[in-house]
């Protein structure tokens, strides 16, 4: 395979999340090639080895797991030049950095990063697509050609340090996935059709983690040195709780006389009922604006499709179906069809300016 020209990248590694990224980047026009001995890997993208995947590359990217960064480093540092930038995808930022530093020190140019999706969000078109960057502070340029990069392939950047990172991710990823691996483990089903809406989203949730697999949760409970108390603070938390609620039921008091210890935050002056309407009404809006960001994706996808199959963009067939479908849905639910109609159309008309 002859070296890659103008600017390319190297993945280290081809499991799911390396094949997604390697999607994203061939969908901008970024040559890639990978290497990984336990992955199929298709044959125009596949290096015959470290020294054939390095040579030429512009990026190396390190998608491996966390336990296993340093030994790749190792394998890797023989074939890379100080031209060349590397970083990694792991979802914990602390322990790569000081594997980074060891082994590629100040002679190779390298920075962290994480991006906030997974192979799931991009196969449903998901927006935005944000991704964590921790810049190394001897190698700043190494940070802006990175940002640059994932920019280019439709990221918003967020700029962290690497211990930034880790204390964040231990209040908010290690503890989603803390908790919903407790639910799974105590039995909780996610397919009840009269669940509340409350629990259809912690549902969502425990299927996300599902879908990513245990080594990724043993990961970021393992390997974040700041996942062990967040877990502790919150087991602290949920007993008190249930303390609370124990000692309640054993006083035999009036529950009113509880009230302050379970208190919902003062709203304020405004109508507390017209408040919560407003604020669900702006959570659905921006829940659709975002849906209606993802549909586009997807319809600009099926646009590729049709121009390869010479299709036209227009398939009134098609748009027939649909409206008449989102109007049996709409009757279903109780709401005015024809107005539902109105609104798939006007969706329908954009999807048509983006797909052209």
């Amino acid at each position: 395979m002859a070296p890659m020209t103008n600017e390319s990248v190297a993945l280290l590694g081809y499991g799911r999340f390396g094949r997604a990224l390697g999607q994203l980047l061939a969908e901008a026009g970024i040559e890639h090639r990978a290497y990984d001995e336990h992955a199929d890997i298709p044959p125009e993208h596949r290096a015959a080895s470290i020294r054939e995947l390095t040579e030429g590359a512009t990026f190396v990217i390190v998608a491996v797991p966390v336990p296993f960064m340093r030994a790749a480093l190792l394998e890797l540092r023989p074939h890379l030049q100080p031209a060349q930038v590397v970083f990694d995808v792991g979802s914990v930022k602390v322990l790569p950095e000081a594997a980074f530093a060891e082994v590629l020190g100040d002679a190779i140019p390298w920075c962290g990063t994480h991006p906030l999706f997974g192979p799931v969000s991009l196969a449903l078109a998901e927006r935005p697509l944000r991704v964590v960057l921790c810049p190394a502070e001897t190698h700043p340029g190494a940070a802006e050609k990175t940002r640059a990069l994932y920019e280019r392939i439709g990221c918003e950047v967020i700029i962290q340090t690497f211990e930034g990172h880790d204390r964040v991710m231990a209040h908010t990823h290690a503890l989603t996935f803390f908790v919903a691996k407790g639910m799974i483990d105590a039995g909780a089903a996610t397919d009840v059709p009269f669940a509340p809406a409350s629990f259809q989203a912690i549902a969502r949730t425990i299927e996300t983690v599902r879908a990513d697999g245990g080594h990724l949760f043993s990961a970021i409970a393992r390997d974040n040195p700041f996942a062990s108390e967040a877990r502790k603070e919150l087991v602290r938390a949920l007993a008190t709780i249930d303390g609370a609620l124990d000692a309640e039921a054993a006083s035999g008091d009036d529950p009113s006389t509880q009230a302050t210890a379970f208190a919902i935050p003062n709203l304020g002056q405004r109508s507390p009922e017209l408040k919560q309407a407003r604020d669900h009404i702006d959570a659905i809006d921006t829940e659709i604006v975002r849906l209606l960001a993802q549909r586009m994706q997807l319809a600009r996808r099926a646009a590729r499709v049709k121009a390869a199959l010479g299709a036209p963009v227009l398939d009134g067939s098609r748009e027939a179906e649909i409206i008449a479908a989102r109007k049996d849905w709409a009757a279903s639910s109780k709401i005015d069809p024809d107005g539902v109609a109105d609104v798939f159309r006007a969706i329908l008309t954009m999807s048509r300016r983006g797909q052209r």
